[in-house]
């Protein structure tokens, strides 16, 4: 079943092939897990949302119109949950004086280069979680995943125009965090 094409799939799950739907799961779980980890930094919080991403695109999938590829219906609902949680996360956070992060390490690298990384990495992230919500979403999808504006405005439901007013801003926005905190 994995050389059925997505509409095929979806075809076939309207039909009541439950098989198709763990065919779509498999093929889009890894890139939707990646997409939702370029908002939320918590690997545990990431599959939770993936859960849910999948759970959504379940309970939707039968009236799913074809107006989008399959894959872009689920980035925007992958977008969507992201943004929400991080929505959920701020009201929680204003309540909690405290939070604590743990660095990722990879093995090969020796460990100054490690620290350094985790260093820059945390103050692009700080800088990315400091920006407005919608410059955020654009910020990710444009520089991350490297979407075309056009795409993003598909995700997002918003002009080109405006999509590149506000990466150009995020970015703007980044740039000047980090030469601020490192003293540039």
């Amino acid at each position: 079943m994995t050389g059925k094409s997505d509409s095929e799939l979806v075809d076939l799950f309207r039909n009541g092939d439950e098989t198709a739907f763990n065919t779509i799961v498999l093929r889009y779980q890894e890139k939707i897990y990646w997409v939702v980890r370029r908002f939320i930094s918590d690997h545990d919080d990431a599959d939770d949302i993936v859960q849910e991403v999948f759970v959504k695109a379940y309970e939707g999938l039968r009236t799913f119109r074809g107006d989008a590829q399959l894959y872009t219906w689920l980035y925007r609902i992958a977008v969507n949950a992201s943004l929400n949680h991080i929505r959920l996360k701020r009201v929680k956070e204003f309540f909690r004086f405290e939070e604590t992060i743990a660095p990722e390490t990879i093995e090969h690298e020796t460990p100054d280069h490690i620290v350094q990384s985790n260093e820059q990495r945390e103050i692009i992230e700080q800088a990315v979680a400091l920006l407005p919500e919608k410059q955020k979403a654009v910020f990710i999808l444009r520089h991350y995943d490297q979407l075309a504006y056009e795409e993003i405005a598909t995700i997002l439901k918003t002009s080109v125009g405006g999509l590149k007013a506000n990466y150009f801003h995020a970015v703007r926005k980044v740039e000047r965090y980090v030469k601020k905190i490192h003293g540039l």
